[in-house]
């Protein structure tokens, strides 16, 4: 379906959700009509929220599927982020990578129909963009390359792969790794008209205590021209970034590539252009993900900072790392969405501040005070569909009084 077609589907379909959204009360306060995002995320890795267990019949997996994007429309969300490729597999028949065991429960079984296809169809009949989100470098939740189908590349190249933490991961150092994640990922964009390209917050893995991410030989091949090796990991990832960035230009013009790295680039006491926290991992020095770079060079069309914790975190303040992104995005051409934790809202554990089914309320009047927050994006697809405290209820009582029509 072309864009024209599918944005005037979206008008129609706005003008009548604005007279008819189930259940959802008169709001405070109206919001942007127009060019808000309202997303969520829909993580397919270990049937986190879809499919909902292996080995359903294709009907069954499409009706799950299709029952989790009429909840978005529900809420009067505009955009999913569909998880397609989360551990070096392909929800969509890729020439490159085997199918994911998440659908059938073995990995390379064809399922018996085209997910992503199906996603991208099913989303823009429902005035929904479909952002499909790649996770570029982990192979697998365990470290058995005999665990992996024996066609898969991993297996065809045990010099690609390191075992760190727990599981397998490409080494993002060797330049025939990062040629082979951007033409996996390629494929998808060359085939289906994604409004976009996702990636989540893993580059190079969360350290691990104890553990070192052994990427030896390829820092003695290529690294040379580095003052250090972590100068050299940031390369890795910025070439990540500005490789594929091109790639979806020149294959399917206007389609965007947005990046929702974890919120904290560098705490203040680390470098004085980071942001007031005292957040234990840092993108810039443990992740090697130069974020702050990314959004004032205008690498990426839109970034949505993790910021999952609540207003008054001593760790990390919700409203401090709000107004951190909101000056770094300031004037930079990159759209910021701000990534909202869902999942926490009244979870067992979590602090007195999210069982309050009016935090996340509070969240977007705190971000409503910066021009430059261009929308919110929950994690995640269950959480939406359950929502077990009414926060996201709360939400839309609030905030979406109308629906809005996605960025474009």
């Amino acid at each position: 379906m072309a864009q024209v077609s599918r944005r005037a589907f979206a008008v129609a379909a706005l003008s009548t959700l604005a007279l008819a959204a189930p259940g959802v009360p008169a709001a405070a306060r109206p919001r942007r009509a127009a060019g808000e995002m309202r997303g969520m995320w829909l993580a397919t890795v270990s049937n986190r929220d879809w499919p909902s267990r292996t080995g359903l019949s294709a009907s069954a997996q499409r009706k799950e599927l299709t029952a989790l994007f009429d909840k978005a429309v529900d809420y009067r969300l505009n955009t999913v982020m569909f998880q397609v490729r989360p551990t070096a597999d392909a929800f969509w028949p890729s020439p490159h990578e085997p199918w994911s065991q998440y659908l059938t429960g073995t990995q390379g079984k064809n399922p018996g129909w085209d997910p992503l296809g199906t996603a991208v169809k099913e989303a823009h009949a429902r005035g929904l963009q479909l952002h499909a989100w790649f996770n570029p470098y982990r192979i697998a939740n365990h470290t058995d390359p005999g665990k992996l189908v024996a066609s898969h590349p991993a297996r065809k190249h045990p010099d690609w792969v390191v075992p760190y933490g727990g599981k397998l991961y490409y080494n993002p150092g060797i330049p025939a790794v990062r040629a082979f994640v951007e033409k996996a990922i390629l494929d998808a964009v060359a085939k289906y008209p994604v409004d976009a390209v996702h990636f989540d917050d893993y580059f190079y893995p969360y350290p691990v205590a104890g553990q070192t991410f052994d990427d030896d030989d390829a820092y003695d091949t290529h690294g040379g021209d580095f003052s250090s090796r972590a100068a050299w990991r940031r390369d890795n990832i910025d070439m990540l970034v500005t490789e594929t960035a091109a790639g979806i230009k020149k294959l399917r013009p206007g389609t965007r590539f947005g990046i929702s790295p974890f919120a904290v680039w560098r705490n203040a006491t680390t470098d004085t252009r980071g942001s007031d926290t005292k957040a234990g991992v840092e993108t810039y020095d443990d992740l090697y993900a130069d974020t702050r770079k990314w959004v004032q060079k205008n690498w990426i069309d839109y970034v949505v900072p993790q910021v999952y914790w609540q207003i008054g975190n001593a760790a990390a303040d919700y409203t401090k790392v709000v107004d951190w992104w909101a000056g770094v995005a300031k004037g930079s051409g990159t759209r910021l969405y701000i990534g909202e934790a869902l999942y926490r809202a009244g979870a067992k554990g979590e602090p007195s501040a999210w069982q309050n089914p009016a935090e996340l309320s509070k969240h977007l009047t705190l971000a409503d005070q910066y021009p430059q927050v261009g929308g919110h994006v929950y994690f995640a697809a269950q959480d939406v569909a359950a929502d077990p405290i009414g926060a996201l209820s709360r939400v839309v009582a609030d905030h979406y009084r109308q629906p809005a029509l996605p960025p474009s």
